[in-house]
C-alpha cells in the first residue's frame, strides 16, 4: 500500500461515478493572529492498494505544530475489500474535513500512518499577519 498524493483543499467530494473532485488546493494560510482555528480544511489522499492489502488496517492522523508538539491525533479503521477477480491495483480515495488548531506561525505537518507506518506528511505553512509592512523604497525608508 502507498499514498500517491495527499494535500489540503477547500473542498473535495466523490462523484456518483467515483471521480475524486478537489477544489482549492493550498499549502499555506494567513491568519490575523495566533492562536486561531482554520475551519473545514479538507485532507485529500489517494491511497493505492493491492490485492494483498485487503483487510482491516489502523489509520492514524496526527497534527503537529512547528515545534513538533502534537495538537491532536485521531485513528480509525481503514477497511479494504478484496478487488474483483482480475483486478490487482485499487484506488482508494480518502477525504476528511478537519478543523486545524494553529497556535503559532510556522510549518505544521499532518502525518498519515497506516498500520503503524508513516505513509505521508502534508505540510502547511501558517503566517500570522503582523503590522502592515512599510513602503518598499529602493535605497531606504521614505522620508518626508
Amino acid at each position: 500500500m502507498r499514498i500517491a498524493f495527499a494535500l489540503f483543499a477547500d473542498a473535495a467530494n466523490l462523484s456518483q461515478e467515483g471521480k475524486l473532485n478537489v477544489l482549492g488546493v493550498f499549502d499555506a494560510v494567513q491568519v490575523g493572529q495566533v492562536p486561531a482555528i482554520h475551519p473545514r480544511a479538507h485532507l485529500v489522499a489517494r491511497i493505492v492498494g493491492s490485492r494483498g492489502d485487503a483487510g482491516a488496517h489502523v489509520m492514524t492522523l496526527t497534527w503537529r505544530n512547528p515545534s513538533g508538539e502534537t495538537l491532536w491525533s485521531s485513528n480509525g479503521e481503514l477497511r479494504i475489500d478484496p478487488p474483483p477477480q482480475g483486478i490487482e491495483a485499487m484506488d482508494l480515495p480518502f477525504i476528511a474535513a478537519l478543523d486545524l488548531p494553529l497556535d503559532q506561525a510556522g510549518i505544521y505537518a499532518l502525518t498519515i500512518d497506516i498500520g503503524g507506518a508513516q505513509m505521508a506528511s502534508v505540510p502547511l505553512q501558517v503566517r500570522s499577519a503582523g503590522p502592515p509592512p512599510g513602503p518598499m523604497i529602493p535605497g531606504g525608508p521614505l522620508v518626508s
